[in-house]
């Protein structure tokens, strides 16, 4: 993608906008060896070798998307104070630095989204764009149908009142339950405290879906990248949230201006 010199130069850190357009001016810029002058110029960083002051400026890492499985009692962090495993621990082989896309507790497993896109990244975490997230819960104990009409109304919490969109019965034996439940909201520990203020221990928690992504049968501490299918749907699927936000927004500023 073509960027702008003094952009690609302000974001290398090397000096501010300004600065930049000084530099091009005075012939201290090249590109693939031509020394650039005017402004308005523009150059690919993946790409093109660009050069300020005879210093090459680093290029700019591909864009990385990785759904990980990640194990129980692994931080979702890429460092840790205390020593504990991280996610980064299970990405050997992957040479750019990505980061999470949201959280998995410590003792909870399953989708784990990575990237080093930090504009796709914020609109996948901004709560605005209510992002569905689905877990399979097991729990201790028998949920009652009352129950889990009250997981669908909300639950009240210190954070305030959770809720789920939607939770069904997957399973059930006389001492455990299995249910599916999708969330629009992040919560930390959110679905463990809904179901606790039922009465109900978590036993096993695993996210399978984000969005449009699966987890599948990808093994526990395994990564794979994305294919180009799979992220041109996920992105799709974020437009059309983020429309369907929009529609929405605009249907309620339309109604509080509809005279009583």
């Amino acid at each position: 993608m073509l960027i702008r010199l003094q952009k690609i130069i302000a974001d290398a850190g090397i000096a501010s906008r300004r600065r930049a357009e000084e530099l091009i001016r005075e012939g201290l810029v090249t590109v693939n060896g031509r020394t650039v002058r005017e402004m308005g110029s523009k150059a690919d960083p993946r790409k093109d070798h660009i050069k300020v002051n005879g210093h090459l400026i680093p290029s700019e890492p591909p864009s990385t998307y990785l759904i990980l499985h990640k194990p129980k009692s692994v931080m979702t962090t890429l460092s840790d104070p205390h020593g504990r495993p991280t996610v980064k621990d299970f990405l050997g082989g992957v040479k750019t630095r990505v980061f999470p896309v949201g959280r998995l507790d410590y003792d909870s497993e399953g989708l784990l989204f990575l990237t080093n896109d930090g504009d796709l990244a914020f609109r996948m975490m901004h709560p605005r764009h209510e992002i569905p997230r689905t877990y399979l819960v097991k729990v201790k104990g028998v949920l009652t149908d009352a129950q889990l009409a009250a997981l669908r109304k909300g639950v009240a919490l210190p954070g305030g009142r959770a809720r789920s969109c939607r939770v069904e019965k997957i399973q059930k034996t006389a001492a455990n339950s299995w249910v599916e439940v999708v969330l629009f909201e992040g919560q930390n520990r959110q679905v463990r405290k809904m179901m606790e203020k039922l009465g109900h221990m978590v036993l096993k928690l695993k996210r399978v879906r984000y969005g449009s992504l699966e987890l599948g049968d990808l093994p526990a501490g395994k990564y794979r990248h994305l294919t180009e299918a799979e992220l041109a749907l996920l992105k799709s699927y974020l437009r059309r949230r983020e429309s369907m936000v929009r529609v929405r927004s605009q249907t309620f500023k339309g109604a509080k201006g509809r005279p009583a």
